[in-house]
């Protein structure tokens, strides 16, 4: 597992899918709040004008030099729920981001959200 300090030092590298096809930049690690470790990471895409925050699970995360290897394709990524870049992660909308990757998705036992950015 990739350890949450380790995955910030890499904030402005490439995020590319298992083929080593450039997804976007990373922008931010967002841990599980039961366990302080890496969960998701917002991955900076689209046209310069319109950047978006893509969510991207951090489960089998490969860093490399200048890159983090996710293990989910492009076109998975591309199409995940996505935030603004000034906003913020509404905590209704965390459940959609671990369907779409085909996760189970468990707020905490009074419903806290589960994952917090670092």
């Amino acid at each position: 597992m990739i350890q949450a300090a380790d995955v910030r030092e890499w904030r402005n590298h490439d995020v590319v899918d298992p083929d080593g096809h450039k997804i976007g930049v990373l922008e931010a690690v967002y841990v599980h709040t039961a366990t302080d470790e890496p969960a998701m990471a917002t991955v900076r895409a689209g046209l310069p004008t319109r950047h978006r925050l893509l969510f991207v699970p951090l489960t089998e995360a490969v860093v490399g030099p200048g890159y983090v290897k996710v293990a989910y394709p492009k076109s998975l990524v591309k199409k995940a729920p996505s935030i603004g870049t000034d906003d913020v992660l509404p905590a209704d909308q965390e459940e959609g981001i671990y369907h779409h990757y085909g996760m189970t998705y468990k707020p905490g036992l009074g419903g806290e959200r589960q994952l917090a950015r670092r």
